[in-house]
């Protein structure tokens, strides 16, 4: 997997620490992402506030690349922040993608009602 970091000049203590809880909720996942992005920008610049917004993409193979945001007062609170909609939008995902496969697909069920029908036709 690719990782990239944007935004995070000389901090080397949040950049270590985005690396490592992004690896490890890829992890998680039961297969591996092509690539995953973090960019971090100031959105107040220097007046100061709420305004560090962290930008987490994940590139899944064969499907739509995952985007979650979060804004805080830092760098690692926004990150934090953005991992725990990263993980519950990717939770979702994996139930909907269970569930999916567990209902039965409409020509399983034409197959099993055509044999129904012609087992009762043979039988009377």
């Amino acid at each position: 997997m690719k990782l990239e970091v944007r935004g995070l000049a000389g901090d080397r203590r949040v950049r270590a620490y985005v690396v490592a809880q992004l690896t490890e909720a890829v992890g998680r996942l039961g297969f591996r992402p092509v690539g995953a992005r973090v960019s971090f920008t100031d959105e107040n610049g220097p007046k100061g506030g709420v305004a560090l917004r962290c930008l987490l993409e994940v590139r899944l193979p064969r499907r739509p690349p995952v985007d979650v945001h979060h804004v805080a007062e830092s760098p690692r609170l926004a990150f934090d922040g953005a991992l725990a909609r990263l993980d519950r939008q990717l939770g979702r995902d994996r139930a909907r993608r269970r569930e999916r496969s567990r209902r039965p697909k409409k020509y399983y069920v034409a197959r099993r009602a055509r044999e129904s029908e012609t087992g009762l036709a043979q039988t009377a």
